[in-house]
């Protein structure tokens, strides 16, 4: 059986246009509950968010337009990954490690949390390079 990508949207308004960027602000709400990984994302409250979605036809695109923003479950699924999903198993092995290592419990738990505020730390040093592996697409309501 093929897997079959599917498309995650949000309506949204843009805020902005700069260069080859669209900023564009979505409201992320209960209503998000159909979602696949809505359970991952907070979604039982309104949350305001601006998504920057990089495309050459920005220019189009004016403040205050109606707009859907729109990436594959994938492309959420690698999101979900990197800020969940890779800190959670790095700082269990962090914990088993100090723990087998025969640190006590409170070290191997410091150790732990310190592991995740490198991890941060990392990922926000390289966010443009991740930036530009999950990728937005920018289309006008009709």
């Amino acid at each position: 059986m093929l897997f079959m990508s599917h498309e995650i949207k949000h309506p949204g308004i843009v805020e902005s246009v700069e260069g080859d960027c669209v900023h564009v602000r979505i409201v992320q709400s209960s209503a998000c509950s159909a979602c696949k990984v809505a359970s991952y994302c907070n979604s039982a409250e309104s949350k305001e968010k601006i998504i920057d979605v990089q495309t050459p036809s920005a220019s189009h695109y004016s403040a205050g337009q109606p707009v859907v923003v729109s990436t594959s479950d994938s492309m959420a699924a690698k999101a979900l990954l990197w800020g969940f999903g890779l800190p959670c198993m790095l700082m269990l092995a962090v914990l088993v490690a100090f723990l087998a290592f025969g640190q006590s419990e409170q070290m191997s738990a410091v150790a732990a949390i310190l592991s995740l505020a490198v991890y941060y730390l990392l990922l926000r040093l390289v966010r443009g390079k991740i930036a530009r592996q999950l990728t937005f697409s920018i289309e006008e309501v009709q």
